[in-house]
């Protein structure tokens, strides 16, 4: 009876061991920042920055321009001379009324003569996204579009910009907008699609600045290898497949 009882307690720890073990393989995580868009225009960025907006906009804005300036709390004070170049997107805006006007700044491609838009790959399953942004008070607020792999586009407000000076403003990403699926390859990720400032119809648009550095993600870049798991890459099984024959 003892020795019966033994091989039970036995079997109870060994599934424990087993369902726990594999439950830990699912929850691991990796945290890891990644830089999205360091917005320093530097020559062989990969990126430019292009602007949209809405109507009432005045003749000739709004303007973009890199700007020698900094979050002084990111990068200090002091620049060496050998320090190479630091600077800022400067967004310059004018409307012709107030209202919900809007202005878009959205990527494309550095070596793409179209300029058409591109949407940036966002690596791992992001956890929030964060953009320092440089404001003069103003009642304006600030939205991040995502794409998810359906192709749904998510709106993330990034937050108000009623404050003066430099601001590091975050976003947490839904756990309803999905990153990851049952079968393989069970990561999606999703794709940064522009970013949209909106002026309130109570505040002054007549000439107006914001400034903006360093697009970043908390991002949990961990994925569980399995015997395998090289077959869940699309690439790869599609190289395969071609040269099957």
């Amino acid at each position: 009876m003892k020795h019966g009882s033994f091989k039970i307690i036995c079997l109870i720890i060994w599934a424990c061991v087993t369902v726990f073990s594999g439950y830990g393989d699912e929850v691991t995580i990796s945290y890891e920042t990644r830089v999205l868009e360091s917005f320093n225009g530097d020559a062989d960025s990969e990126y430019i920055w292009k602007v949209e907006s809405s109507k009432f906009i005045t003749q000739n804005f709004p303007v973009l321009a890199y700007v020698e300036a900094w979050p002084v709390a990111a990068y200090g004070y002091i620049r060496n001379s050998n320090d190479p170049p630091l600077r800022s997107l400067g967004l310059n805006g004018r409307f012709d009324r107030q209202g919900y006007n809007w202005i878009d700044l959205y990527p494309v491609l550095a070596n793409d003569p179209d300029e058409n838009p591109y949407e940036i790959p966002i690596p791992g399953r992001v956890r929030n996204i964060d953009l320092w942004v440089w404001g003069s008070n103003l009642r304006f607020y600030i939205e991040f579009y995502v794409r998810d792999f359906q192709g749904f586009v998510h709106t993330l407000r990034l937050g108000d910009i009623n404050y003066t000076g430099w601001r590091n403003l975050r976003v947490n990403i839904p756990s309803n907008i999905p990153q990851s699926r049952r079968t393989v390859p069970t990561y999606t990720g999703l794709q940064f699609v522009k970013m949209r400032i909106w002026t309130q119809p109570v505040e002054r648009v007549s000439n107006f600045y914001i400034y903006f550095k360093q697009l970043k993600v908390l991002t949990d870049m961990f994925e569980s290898l399995f015997d395998g798991n090289d077959l869940a890459n699309p690439q790869l099984v599609e190289q395969l497949w071609s040269n099957s024959n």
